[in-house]
């Protein structure tokens, strides 16, 4: 045993970040999976099985919210309380929460984990990345509990007092993690409360918070003053607010709902995955709507998935600097490093080419759907959303499972995921620059 020890922890020494960050997500899966198959987590006369485990566990750790079997109907308080634990893991990060374990041991933080902090957060240097962790967890915390005794309040006029605290802290755990699960039962979602003002603002108050990033949250406290944010903390701040702008308007103006139904949909669209319409019933260009906004997804750092604010943000910019003529790229009095640019852009390409692969893959396996529905469920698990137009229950096993390889992907991120193998660095070599005719 102790052999087996030591070859597993030379193995993580000498691994990249991405591997690590890889099998922790992974490791954690198959964990949730198990547990979520235990007769205690399974109600009585409900069998759960090892496709629909796995993907529960799946879109529980990568804070998706598609919903395999109605978490209500099947799983018991245990089983829910394991998936609101794997939600949690999940939104804030293996590697956070490893980090946190060694910090209440109060053992040394090793160079190696303050490197895994600062590749799954992306974080510019190693300086105060403990300082970060502890503020990150309080932040979690602080949110989490006032998000839960606000749901009470909507919920305890439904349910019993243990019933309502119970269903108030799974909730809030789900919208501060961008994650869609709901455990009041039904597949329907949170339809009965789509005119209940105090219960979509909190949930979408969580959902932005959680979807913004803790770098932005811890800046934005700091300095409380727009304009001595950092340039990161300008953008994400400045995409949120339009991204939701823009989305309520454009859903109010595509589909026959309330304008409060208009802004918590295009506020959850971006990973979150509540939902308080049915989105069977949207037109398609209601789906095609809430679908870029789920390829956008929220900010780095954050609990959310998707190419991110700022990749889009970075993107506009240089396209905007092309049509104008300009050789900079600029924004906010700062100029944007090429590195970040070609980053952007082919985080976007990659992206696009998962979600591509996998609405093929989907569309072969289940040609009784419609594309729409098809390329919907696969851009809802690759930017971690949840959202869906019913199908997803009634799916077969290897359409769950091109599912569940999408959400992982889109948990991890496309960057990560095509840098997991350990290349080795090559010397520069210089070659003739020679143009090729595009466009």
């Amino acid at each position: 045993m102790k052999t087996i020890w030591e070859k597993l922890k030379k193995s993580i020494k000498h691994s990249s970040p991405p591997r690590i960050l890889a099998t922790g997500f992974g490791l954690v899966i198959f964990i949730g999976t198990i547990l979520l198959m235990l007769p205690i987590s399974v109600r009585e006369g409900m069998h759960v099985t090892f496709v629909d485990a796995l993907f529960t566990s799946t879109s529980a750790v990568c804070v998706t919210g598609l919903i395999a079997i109605d978490t209500a109907t099947y799983f018991t308080p245990f089983g829910s309380a394991v998936i609101a634990i794997l939600i949690q893991v999940g939104g804030l990060g293996v590697t956070c929460v490893g980090v946190s374990l060694i910090l209440a041991a109060r053992k040394h933080v090793s160079f190696k984990a303050r490197k895994m902090i600062k590749e799954s957060w992306n974080v510019d240097s190693y300086g105060g990345l403990v300082r970060l962790v502890r503020s990150v967890l309080k932040l979690t915390l602080i949110f989490e509990i006032t998000g839960a005794l606000l749901s009470f309040i909507t919920l305890i006029k439904d349910y019993d007092i243990p019933q309502a605290i119970g269903i108030s802290i799974f909730h809030s755990i789900a919208a501060f993690n961008n994650s869609g699960f709901d455990i009041q039962g039904g597949l329907p979602n949170m339809m009965r409360y789509q005119n209940d003002v105090l219960w979509n603002l909190v949930t979408s108050g969580l959902i932005i918070f959680g979807g913004i990033g803790f770098l932005v949250i811890n800046d934005v406290i700091k300095k409380r003053n727009f304009r001595k944010l950092t340039l990161h903390s300008k953008v994400v701040i400045s995409m949120s607010i339009f991204l939701i702008i823009l989305g309520t308007v454009a859903l109010k103006c595509s589909e026959d709902i309330t304008w409060l139904g208009a802004y918590f949909h295009s506020v959850s669209a971006r990973t979150a995955g509540f939902s308080t319409y049915s989105l069977g019933n949207f037109s398609n260009a209601g789906l095609f709507i809430i679908l870029l906004l789920m390829f956008i997804g929220a900010s780095p750092g954050s609990t959310g998935g998707g190419i991110k604010t700022s990749t889009l943000f970075v993107m506009c910019n240089v396209i905007r600097s092309v049509i104008f003529n300009k050789h900079y790229y600029t924004a906010f009095r700062r100029r944007i490093a090429d590195s970040v640019i070609m980053q952007a852009f082919v985080i976007t390409l990659l992206s696009f080419s998962f979600v591509a692969v996998s609405t093929l893959l989907l569309c072969i396996l289940e040609p009784n759907y419609s594309f729409m529905q098809l390329l919907f469920e696969s851009v809802s698990g690759f930017g971690t959303v949840g959202l869906s137009t019913g199908i997803t229950a009634d799916l077969g096993a290897a359409a769950k499972i091109v599912l569940i390889l999408t959400m992982y992907v889109g948990r991890l991120g496309a960057m990560t995921i095509a840098t997991l193998g350990n290349f080795k660095e090559q010397s520069e070599v210089s070659y003739t620059t020679e143009n090729i005719t595009i466009g």
